[in-house]
């Protein structure tokens, strides 16, 4: 079986946030509001985002929506572009595959995104489905709008 990539997404902000949950999120590199980070699908990523789903959404990867991402949102130190394209459509199956991680592309480990174009469509206070707040099937379309 190969192994699979979450996006979790920052959803909500810095105010009134318990103590350990600040320091989950610290560990995840979710430090703004509208960060996004790529793990992998592993029991202790789950238990840290089961700890911290009332501030984040997350949800498994599509290969194309990492794509979308790393041609976008990557940056790399001094906040520079990326700009070899060839490069990370290679880089993507083996990232996937958990062969190879983003530190080999020299990039930061955190993206930063914009609020979704449209706007939420569900409540950004409650959890899936009634909101858009913890384990989201539909994670790949609202990262698409937020690029």
């Amino acid at each position: 079986m190969g192994k699979t990539k979450l996006i979790v997404i920052r959803i909500r902000g810095k105010v009134n946030v318990a103590p350990n949950v600040k320091k989950t999120l610290y560990i995840l590199r979710l430090r703004k509001k509208f960060s996004c980070v790529l793990i992998d699908n592993t029991p202790e990523n789950i238990g840290k985002l089961r700890k911290v789903e009332n501030y984040v959404s997350y949800g498994q990867a599509k290969e194309e929506t990492i794509k979308k991402i790393l041609l976008k949102r990557a940056r790399l130190p001094g906040n520079k572009p990326l700009k070899e394209k060839k490069k990370i459509e290679a880089f993507v199956k083996e990232f996937i595959e958990g062969k190879k991680k983003l530190k080999d592309l020299g990039i930061k480990p955190f993206f930063s995104l914009h609020p979704p174009k449209g706007g939420f469509k569900k409540q950004t206070r409650k959890i899936f489905p009634e909101g858009i707040l913890g384990k989201n099937e539909k994670i790949n379309e609202l990262v698409i709008r937020m690029l």
